[in-house]
């Protein structure tokens, strides 16, 4: 590291939800941070990789950051643009200065922790050295396309990452597969569906689909922590077959876990339906299989069925960069998010910490920001000390 150095204390990487509660909390302690942001504004992923009509999925009690509550005004399940209004009101409040345009391109840990970055504004290389690094850049930092046998050589019409799709206006009329039945396939589909377009989900996997109610009222109970998770999940079930039957008979099968013991086991969430389902049972959607090749327009699928296809939208899910340029031998960042299990997966090795990777959502974002302040303020108090 040639250039001048920048030495602060605690050094975060990613100004979405995460880096802004880790920062936020850390003010609140006095404990000097910056914030590095590759994008010119906070919380990209929401602002410009997410349609239109998107929600958050939870109740808003569920997805508040620490110490700041949603205005009581807004709506149970806040809009996007609620969302992001909330985010910067957030910023403000609590003081924070994310510096934008920064692309971290290594890290490494030699006494401290050294991070080189890009001002990619400028051109310039800067240089922080910190006693504490915090990644904060999330699970979702790329969007993942699954290779399929001739998308890339033959396919004839369009296909995107649904971190790219805004809505289905542009649609209206054409043949259009969405693959990924989780709550951005769903809603994409819904969303294409009310825009006039055929479509066609391809599911690949065994899905609890539930309505936002019965997701609420078992995030409620789970608060209380007095009953076990399985007989949350057992009472989820028993309300999602009288409210919406047996989706197994439109292509829907359930997994063997039930919906929260899945996602504390896998991290994977129960979708969430806004309206998907009863397109799917009127046959407005078509559940298809998954995907076995593509030659031109014509799409097959592996129970044999073929149909010609005009757009893809890969709602497939995303992957975490940090392998990049985290170049350190640890083991907490190995795919997409940590691997120590939770809750302990938000503090590693030499004043490492990760906040938001633990597919817990905004209640998993809160709660390791707090984790990661404290655990910082309890060390540097411990060194005052000595």
């Amino acid at each position: 590291m040639d250039q001048e150095a920048n030495k602060i204390e605690v050094l975060i990487i990613g100004a979405g939800p995460a880096g802004l509660a880790t920062s936020a909390c850390l003010n609140r302690l006095g404990i000097p941070n910056v914030v590095l942001e590759r994008e010119d504004c906070s919380a990209s992923l929401w602002r410009r990789r997410s349609y239109d009509r998107l929600k958050l999925h939870l109740a808003k009690q569920f997805c508040e950051l620490p110490h700041m509550a949603f205005p009581r005004h807004a709506p149970t399940f806040v809009p996007k643009q609620g969302f992001t209004a909330y985010l910067d009101e957030y910023v403000t409040r609590f003081g924070i200065n994310p510096r934008y345009n920064r692309r971290v391109t290594s890290a490494s840990h030699e006494g401290g922790w050294g991070v080189e970055a890009d001002d990619v504004a400028t051109g310039g290389k800067e240089v922080y050295v910190a006693e504490f690094l915090v990644v904060a850049t999330g699970e979702n930092g790329e969007g993942v396309i699954p290779a399929i046998e001739g998308l890339k050589e033959s396919f004839g019409g369009e296909y995107m990452h649904s971190s790219d799709y805004k809505n289905g206006h542009r649609f209206a009329g054409k043949n259009v597969l969405v693959v990924g039945c989780g709550n951005s396939g769903m809603e994409i589909a819904y969303d294409l569906s009310k825009s006039n377009a055929n479509v066609s989900l391809v599911v690949r996997s065994p899905v609890h689909v539930l309505t936002k109610c019965i997701v609420q009222m078992a995030m409620t109970i789970m608060k209380l922590k007095i009953f076990p998770v399985k007989l949350v999940d057992t009472l989820c079930l028993f309300l999602a077959k009288m409210s919406m039957g047996d989706t197994s008979r439109y292509g829907l099968q359930r997994p063997k876990l039930g919906p929260f013991l899945l996602k504390m086991k896998t991290g994977r969430s129960p979708t969430i339906d806004v309206g998907c389902l009863n397109l799917i049972k009127s046959g407005n959607i078509r559940v298809v299989q998954s995907i076995k090749s593509i030659e031109g327009n014509r799409v097959k699928f592996v129970n044999g069925e073929n149909k010609n296809i005009d757009a893809i939208i890969f709602a497939t899910g995303y992957k975490s960069n940090v392998a990049r340029w985290l170049q350190v031998n640890i083991t907490m960042f190995p795919l997409s998010f940590s691997k120590r299990q939770f809750p302990d997966h938000w503090k590693g090795q030499n004043g490492l910490y990760c906040a938001g990777f633990a597919r817990q959502g905004l209640v998993g974002i809160s709660r390791d920001a707090q984790s990661i302040a404290r655990d910082i303020d309890m060390l540097i108090q411990r060194r005052s000390i000595l």
